[in-house]
């Protein structure tokens, strides 16, 4: 079968950003923005987020089987989000000088420019690719604040953002 993909297309999906955290085996953390999560169930409550299998991130939720999710405000500004995106945890911590705060199961959960958070326990994971798509059981949620959330469109039309080199969109900077 002949591929025609207009990568155009594929901006269209509605997208939010956020920051997924696990913690590995010896309590470190790390965190990563992600812009492929969404709820998956409602009852009981489940979500799935989809990471690069090389990132450490997906490292920690697969030694911890839990992660959280921090769902971004529209105001978060690019220092903040370059953090968590454009930065390895294997070089830096990234929680330093971030505030957060720790859930019922031990996994971080940023407060800093976040709407609300949540944690989950992974039920099931699926390679996809260069991904793994990891699902989870939320164990707990909250509202941190008001506002609008940050949408993958605005990041990149209004912050002008780019996908870092393991986003799933990577291959797409180029257009616009």
């Amino acid at each position: 079968m002949e591929k025609n993909i207009d990568p155009k297309a594929l901006f269209k999906f509605s997208y939010g950003m956020y920051i997924v955290s696990s913690l590995d085996s010896q309590g470190r953390y790390n965190g990563q923005i992600a812009n492929a999560a969404m709820q998956v169930t409602g009852d009981p409550c489940a979500v799935a987020v989809c990471l690069h299998k090389s990132n450490l991130t997906t490292e920690y939720i697969d030694q911890s089987k839990l992660f959280s999710v921090s769902i971004l405000s529209s105001e978060a500004p690019m220092t903040f989000i370059g953090q968590f995106g454009f930065k390895c945890g294997r070089d830096i911590d990234k929680f330093c000088n971030v505030k957060y705060e720790l859930g019922s199961t031990g996994v971080p959960m940023v407060l800093d420019y976040s709407l609300a958070v949540l944690e989950a326990r992974v039920v099931g994971s699926f390679d996809i690719f260069t991904h793994r798509m990891f699902f989870g059981e939320i164990i707990s949620s909250k509202v941190i604040s008001d506002g609008e959330p940050l949408t993958y469109s605005d990041y990149h039309l209004i912050k002008k953002g780019k996908s870092p080199k393991n986003a799933p969109t990577f291959v797409f900077n180029q257009i616009k």
